[in-house]
């Protein structure tokens, strides 16, 4: 019977894969298409923030159809927009036609992350919670590593090179579908639409030595206050506290940079003398300590839980951005510096925040706001993700030697310090506790 539990933890997950290749094909990609769409530095941030408008629009538009339909059917929806995007990306003859179907692309990623990791903690024990839901952002690492290994695999594949890229992602897409025919709905969503039995059956699916009846009962008792409302407001008492929580961990996040190397990184080393070559093989090297860091995190998260994960992460993340600003600004590109400092960046990027983010905002929020919370936490990170990738291109063009990269850099590394005094007065610690516990801990009316 687990091995039903970790199937549907696994189907899930793949989401978290496309998610992960669909916001890093573009790294290896860009130099190419760039050139075959003749385009400038603006045309350039708007190629990888087009996608991400899509991600903004589709972590805000799916939290209701995600509690009407239920997380199941809509995840099978956006396994068909992957699909489409990336037929439609790699067959693309007009930028125009491009950034429609990348758009396409960013509706499917931003959805994935507020229903994928959301699945998987409804079904999932307290005591597997944090590490099964962990598996979400384990799939995304995978996945910007196989994009990353996919682009240096095809990068002399010829002058069409970028258009295998993005139609790689075709596969995995039609794998997603294909095993979402097999799994259950959440239970908890069950319980909302009155399906009882349904249920219950799920629950003794995927976790057959739980106390089904008493799992049940608890779900009911979260719900029947406000489950007949239809007038709840997220942005009032008793919701606002979470709300602005959910908003400031999509903030931090993304002003770590951390999507800044996902998306620019081997036109960050190509500005620092590297060959196009060359820089391709540093990004997958960095990609395998993403996801290395990323195992570690699954081993801690429900050990010293999530909170002291976040806290050790920004101290270390801010210490290794002031370095890698410090290399650009005083033009230091001996050896293999640049590369060790990232390095470094990622290991605790992954494993703090990289590995927090999906799992917070999958658990913070009451059973009956949940869809809608979890969406506005990603809209956040998406918002300033479309922000941070928009720019960076033309502040780092505006500085041809390097120092623009290094001012945005200072930015990133003050903003994490600072996340470090936020998380540590403002967060509370969820590991170990069910969903319905959280709830009466995080919610005080």
């Amino acid at each position: 019977m687990k091995n039903n539990l970790y199937l549907y933890t696994a189907t899930a997950a793949l989401g978290g894969l496309l998610f992960g290749f669909d916001t890093a094909v573009i790294n290896g990609a860009m130099p190419f298409f760039t050139k075959y769409f003749d385009l400038s530095g603006t045309g350039q941030g708007w190629a990888v923030s087009s996608a991400l408008v899509g991600c903004v629009f589709g972590a805000l538009l799916v939290g209701r159809p995600g509690d009407r339909f239920g997380r199941r059917f809509m995840l099978e929806v956006l396994a068909v927009l992957f699909l489409v995007s990336a037929l439609g990306s790699g067959l693309a003859f007009r930028f125009n036609t491009f950034i429609v179907f990348r758009f396409l692309g960013g509706l499917a990623v931003g959805g994935s992350s507020v229903l994928a990791p959301m699945y998987i903690s409804e079904i999932s024990p307290p005591r597997l919670r944090g590490r099964l839901t962990l598996t979400f952002q384990l799939a995304i690492v995978v996945g910007v590593l196989v994009a990353f290994f996919s682009d240096w695999l095809l990068l002399n594949t010829g002058k069409n090179n970028w258009r295998w890229m993005f139609i790689a992602e075709a596969l995995p897409a039609i794998l997603f579908f294909s095993m979402l025919l097999f799994v259950k709905r959440s239970p908890r969503w069950l319980v909302k639409q009155g399906n009882i039995e349904e249920a219950r059956e799920t629950i003794v699916t995927v976790d057959p030595e739980s106390d089904v009846e008493g799992v049940l009962q608890d779900i009911r008792n979260s719900l029947d206050e406000e489950v007949i409302s239809k007038n709840i407001y997220l942005f009032k008492k008793p919701y606002l506290k979470l709300m602005l929580i959910g908003i400031s961990i999509g903030f931090f996040n993304q002003f770590t940079g951390i999507n800044t190397i996902m998306y620019y990184t081997t036109d960050i080393f190509r500005s620092a003398g590297f060959s196009t070559d060359s820089a391709l093989g540093q990004v997958v090297a960095i990609g395998f300590v993403n996801l290395l860091f990323t195992l570690v995190a699954m081993r801690l998260i429900d050990r010293i839980g999530r909170k002291k994960m976040l806290l050790i992460g920004s101290l270390g993340m801010s210490f290794f951005l002031s370095l890698f600003a410090w290399a650009f600004m005083g033009q230091h590109f001996e050896g293999i510096l640049l590369v060790v400092l990232l390095i470094g960046f990622i290991a605790f990027f992954a494993s703090s925040q990289g590995a927090v983010i999906w799992v917070l905002l999958a658990e913070m929020f009451p059973n009956n706001i949940r869809a809608r919370g979890t969406s506005i936490g990603s809209f956040s990170h998406w918002f300033f993700n479309v922000l941070i990738s928009f720019l960076f291109p033309v502040i780092a063009r505006h500085y041809q030697d390097g120092r623009g990269i290094g001012y945005v850099f200072v930015v990133y590394a003050t903003v994490t310090f600072i996340s470090y005094f936020y998380f540590k007065k403002y967060l509370t610690e969820t590991k170990g506790r069910s969903l319905e516990e959280l709830e009466k801990v995080m919610v005080k009316k």
